[in-house]
């Protein structure tokens, strides 16, 4: 008994010591924010604690909430109306249920993912979510940049009348340059923790709260305009399969209505931007990038097992809500505004009128294309119009006219035009302004922040400052890149090679995360088990049947790109080599020789 006595008294003097030692240490605040979750958990009031100590779901937000879920809510209100409201939904439920997955088994077993996919289940897939990941951020840090600096130059600054920041190259730079230095600035401070990572989240919920409320203000305005069906928006959030095959919204019933060779045409044109917009806008809910950002920064705040309650708590609160608000607003102002319906330039059949709509340029060519006209060009590359082409171009329906007008991707600042009865033009385009930079520059922030865990994984330095500031340079150098490299056939060859590679990738992480939450290996006895794993397999199980018929048509359809044969070859040798070293690495597995 005495042993006994002696050995509980010596685990007890260890403990104590441990405490002491922990209060002292830099990771005192981790030590504190655990005791108060305990303590909630204990008492059973843990929301106070939940809101008192999120942190990482405002970083997913933050990313989620850039220049692609802007284009993506703008284009699915534009193509399809409310009725594709259902799909953003959708993305983000399921990316919440995969990030979740991800992130029980980090605080499980306080693992870095890297290592333990790489040793428990294929190096290839580790590497590869890695490399997708690094180019990811590297390549879409670049229009975030061009998205801040078009908020600056079509909205802010064209405020009392200025005529904005003009297109020349060295303004460019000059912005660009300063967006870099503010963004360098703002990650490095998040690398400190103490009072700099507060101020930065805190700095992060402000620009997503400006964002928010933004576009919620675009929303209310238009519902007291009598401009919002809200028993269609209702019935937008029923998720619809049949608009992966068929025009949604009024396009269908417009299309419809055409002769069958009109309808046809009309039909193959709207599904080819139709899928590939809801590819898109599903891929901004949850890319590549954000499932490798997730586990390090919670690793990088010291959260282990008491903390996997407040993970699921700040991803559905901190990442899922506000994305769903925002996006919601996007299609239902974009639908508004835009979905069926043309100008009265546009829709005149007088061709002198139906000339000096805005619209001509972005629709007028798809409809020489339905008629079979055959426009010329000047050595710019502009479509020289001559009188007799305009006036057979005029003389068709409205019906193809608003068909055609759906098919332009307007401008995504054109939205801003919705809030001017309200705030008026001054005020229309501050807060419109203010929410894109923000939406823009803090993707810029959280792209080079996971950068700088990339690099330190890919150069086995898990602790190390000077990966990480390199991978944080890279991302935002390359960013900045965007004023020579973000346009015509640069952008295609980088957005093609990014996309198609992050596509193929997005699925096999999914995978991967099914394997680790049913590993007894990885988990062991914290492995999900009856009911619970059910759950999880059957909510996992979906969203990973969704990423895989995403990738599978988005590759497609990039194979089969008729305007660019060449990105067969190039798909086609992704999924080859790709293939081939995931075997190699399951190969590899088996026999006992990967490593991380």
């Amino acid at each position: 008994m005495a042993t006994t006595t002696d050995t509980a008294g010596t685990v007890d003097s260890s403990s104590a010591s441990t405490e002491t030692r922990e209060a002292n240490s830099p990771n005192s605040r981790v030590a504190s924010d655990r005791q108060l979750l305990q303590t909630a958990q204990a008492e059973g009031r843990t929301l106070g604690a939940y809101v008192r100590l999120s942190g990482p779901g405002w970083l997913q937000s933050a990313i989620t909430l850039g220049g692609g879920s802007l284009a993506g809510g703008l284009f699915l209100g534009t193509l399809g109306g409310v009725s594709l409201l259902w799909l953003q939904l959708v993305a983000i439920v399921f990316g919440v249920v995969m990030l979740s997955a991800i992130s029980y088994v980090t605080l499980s077993t306080g693992r870095r993912p890297f290592e333990a996919i790489n040793t428990e289940i294929n190096p290839a897939l580790g590497w590869g979510w890695l490399i997708a990941t690094a180019m990811a951020n590297v390549i879409w840090c670049m229009p975030q940049f061009s998205l801040c600096y078009d908020a600056l130059d079509n909205n802010l600054f064209t405020i009392g009348g200025r005529s904005g920041l003009g297109d020349s190259n060295s303004m460019k730079w000059t912005v660009t340059a300063g967006l870099l230095v503010a963004a360098a600035f703002v990650v490095l401070l998040k690398v400190k923790e103490g009072a700099a990572a507060k101020w930065f989240d805190r700095f992060l919920k402000a620009l997503i709260g400006m964002v928010v409320i933004c576009f919620f203000g675009v929303t209310i305005l238009l519902i007291r305009n009598g401009q919002v069906d809200f028993g269609a928006v209702f019935a937008g959030l029923i998720p619809d399969l049949s608009q992966w095959a068929r025009p949604a919204g009024d396009l269908r019933d417009l299309v419809g209505q055409m002769s069958p060779d009109a309808s046809s045409f009309w039909s193959e044109k709207i599904m080819t931007n139709q899928r590939t917009v809801m590819i898109a806008a599903a891929a901004t809910a949850v890319g590549i990038n954000m499932t490798f950002l997730l586990p390090y920064s919670m690793l990088a705040r010291g959260w282990d097992k008491p903390f996997r309650g407040l993970a699921r708590f700040d991803l559905s609160t901190g990442m899922a809500i506000p994305y769903v608000i925002v996006t919601s607003c996007v299609v239902i102002a974009a639908a508004a505004s835009f979905h069926a319906s043309a100008d009265e330039a546009f829709l005149s059949p007088d061709p002198a009128t139906f000339r000096t709509s805005a619209l001509f340029d972005g629709a007028a060519p798809a409809i020489a294309d339905r008629l079979g006209i055959e426009v010329d060009q000047d050595d710019r590359g502009n479509l020289v119009w001559t009188a007799d082409q305009i006036a057979s171009v005029a003389a068709v329906s409205a019906d193809e006219k608003r068909v055609a007008a759906s098919l332009v991707k307007r401008n995504a600042f054109q939205l801003s035009q919705t809030l001017s009865p309200l705030l008026g033009e001054t005020g229309s385009k501050l807060i419109f302004g203010l929410g894109v930079f923000g939406m823009g520059f803090s993707t810029i922030i959280i792209l080079m922040l996971i950068n700088g865990y990339a690099f330190r994984e890919m150069l086995h330095q898990p602790q190390g400052n000077v990966p990480f500031v390199l991978g944080v340079l890279t991302a935002g150098v390359c960013g900045a890149m965007w004023v020579v490299l973000w346009g015509g056939k640069a952008k295609f060859w980088l957005a093609i090679f990014a996309s198609t590679f992050g596509m193929m990738l997005l699925p096999i992480a999914y995978v991967t995360f099914f394997l680790m939450m049913n590993s007894r290996r990885i988990l062991g006895d914290e492995m999900p088990t009856g009911a619970s794993r059910l759950g999880w397999n059957l909510m996992m199980g979906a969203a990973v049947i969704g990423a895989i018929a995403a990738a599978a048509t988005a590759i497609y359809d990039k194979a089969m790109d008729k305007a660019n044969p060449e990105a067969f070859t190039i798909v086609i040798s992704l999924l080859v080599v790709y293939g081939a070293l995931v075997a190699v690495g399951f190969f590899r597995r088996r026999t006992g020789t990967a490593t991380a």
